[in-house]
């Protein structure tokens, strides 16, 4: 791997180099990947609210609540693999945080799923 200016003695990129040009090793990074996961779901939410209360007649409910629980689904697994290619090799373990954000989104779908009928 070639280095900028300054980076690296010897030719040989070690760790610190890396995180120094980066300035943030990913697999420290879980609060961005899980604010962008659950801004994600409430954008979702957002999307088929519009179709519930606003386009009722286009967007029937049974469609609209079939598209977020499809749609909530693929976030969570891009949010778990992010979280785990961003933490593979490393010490760091976010399982709990995996568990608990993904946990309280279902609950979430599912209590919007059941009370909101448009």
């Amino acid at each position: 791997m070639t280095l900028p200016k300054g980076f690296g003695s010897g030719g040989g990129a070690s760790s610190s180099d890396v995180n120094k040009m980066i300035g943030k090793r990913v697999e420290n990074m879980i609060g961005l990947y899980t604010l962008s996961y659950v801004a994600a779901w409430l954008s979702t939410f957002a999307g088929t609210a519009v179709g519930y209360f606003y386009y009722p007649w286009a967007y029937p409910a049974p469609s609209g609540h079939y598209a977020f629980i499809v749609l909530t689904v693929i976030e969570a697994i891009g949010y778990l693999f992010c979280v785990k290619v961003g933490q593979e090799g490393s010490s760091k373990n976010s399982n709990g945080v995996l568990a608990g954000v993904i946990g309280a989104t279902a609950v979430g779908t599912i209590l919007i799923v059941l009370f909101i009928n448009g």
